[in-house]
Parts: C-alpha cells; structure tokens; sequence
C-alpha cells in the first residue's frame, strides 16, 4: 500500500515536469498542431516552454467573495447568532386518549422533546389544569386517581419565558374492581 502511494505521488511530481513543456508544428496540409508529445519525425517542431502552475495560495470561500471589495485589516462583524429553538414536544406517555389500568394512584410520564433540554431550561407541567414544575423529561405525578385527566407540558427559559408548547392529551384511568 506505501509503495502504491510513493508511486502515486512521484507520477504526479513527473506529470507537472511533464506538462511544463509544449510542442508546435506544421503539418503538410499547413494545419498548425500543439502537444504535450513530440510529433513525428517527418515533421520539425518548435518546442514551446509552459509557465509552471501555481496553486493559490488559500482557496477562495464565501467569506473571502463576500468581503472581496473590502480591505483586509477590517475586522468583519460577526453575524449574530440566532436564538436557540426546540423544534418539537409531545407528551409520549401517557398518549392521548390511553386508557391507563390499575397505575395505584402513580402516573408515569414521559416527555418527547427535539432537541435535548438545555442547561437553565425547565419543564412545566399542567395536569388537569394545576401546574407544577418538574425535573426533567421523565417524572411521576402521585395521587393520580381513576377518571379522565388532561396533562400538558411546556419548557421555560432562563427567564421563565415559554419556549414551546405541548397539546393536551386527554387521558382515562381505570381501577378494576373486586366483588366481595
């Protein structure tokens, strides 16, 4: 595999020597050619000198387009960052409309948010329209009993400014019954 490269890298040493140099000649019908080969022997060439190619110095990006009128002693401002954004929050457990069984008063929920939590955000949480501020995307509401109850979630800023909102999901708890 080394040898492969070291060959690689000197044919491409060669073929810039190589390229340095052109040829120029007169064919018989007057045509005049040019070639990186030698003609034919029947036909006397000129051989013509290229100017070595020269690899700029730093390739040219969107930055260096944009500011091309500009000098570069100027410092560039930087673009202001945008404000950061959740995409999505869903209440994943319990689903809407589930028919939760037998939970002894101890209700599991989980939260669905893209992306992550951010460090200083916090979650807030209405159930059946009492809110309450919980401990991440994953907690346990007690004392929740048989009936139909709603639940919602939303995150909250450094600030405690809504950052997103989650729809209700209306869910039902069912305890089963023993006859005596």
């Amino acid at each position: 595999m080394a040898t492969r490269t070291i060959f690689a890298l000197a044919a491409l040493l060669l073929a810039g020597v190589v390229m340095a140099q052109a040829y120029r000649w007169v064919d018989d019908d007057g045509v005049v050619h040019f070639s990186d080969r030698p003609p034919p022997e029947s036909h006397p060439a000129e051989t013509i000198t290229l100017p070595e190619f020269e690899q700029p110095s730093r390739p040219q990006t969107t930055a260096n387009l944009r500011n091309l009128g500009e000098s570069d002693s100027e410092e560039s401002e930087p673009e202001p960052e945008a404000p950061f954004a959740y995409q999505s929050l869903d209440v994943a457990n319990p689903a809407a409309e589930e028919t939760l069984w037998n939970i002894e008063g101890v209700l599991s929920v989980s939260l669905d948010l893209q992306p992550a939590l951010q460090p200083g955000h916090q979650v807030r949480v209405h159930f059946d329209g009492e809110p309450r501020m919980v401990a991440g995307t994953s907690f346990q509401i007690d004392e929740v009993w048989r009936g139909v109850h709603n639940i919602q979630a939303e995150i909250l800023d450094e600030n405690g400014k809504m950052m997103i909102r989650s729809k209700t999901n209306r869910f039902y708890v069912q305890q089963n019954t023993v006859a005596f």
